[in-house]
């Protein structure tokens, strides 16, 4: 009897120190980098639509477009930045194209013309 009282005694007595220890090691580990959630990818859209005006200086693009689904867009009128000036070569005013474009931090960028 007295010998399973004090293996109990000594299983309660080392919980608190095993808890305490495994905190231990646990806030060593708050600068290791964790599995975090991937960002997702930008989302790029297709439309197609006509120039209306380019301004080569700023890297802009005045589009009539048609509707875009995947934003849920009417046809409209608008302005676009172009990620690369190089594709502002493929843009004239007149001109029907076909257009990649995405969501950037201030408003939405071409990042492709066909």
């Amino acid at each position: 009897m007295k010998k399973t009282l004090i293996a109990s005694l000594a299983v309660v007595l080392a919980l608190p120190a095993s808890s305490a220890m495994a905190q231990q090691k646990m806030g060593n580990m708050k600068d290791m980098p964790m599995n975090e959630p991937k960002t997702a990818m930008p989302t790029t859209h297709s439309a197609r639509g006509t120039v209306k005006k380019v301004d080569a200086g700023a890297g802009l693009v005045v589009l009539a477009h048609d509707p875009v689904k995947s934003l849920n867009w009417p046809s409209m009128t608008m302005g676009f930045a172009v990620k690369d000036k190089a594709l502002l070569d493929k843009l004239t005013v007149g001109k029907a194209v076909d257009f990649e474009f995405m969501q950037a931090d201030r408003g939405y960028v071409i990042t492709s013309v066909k």
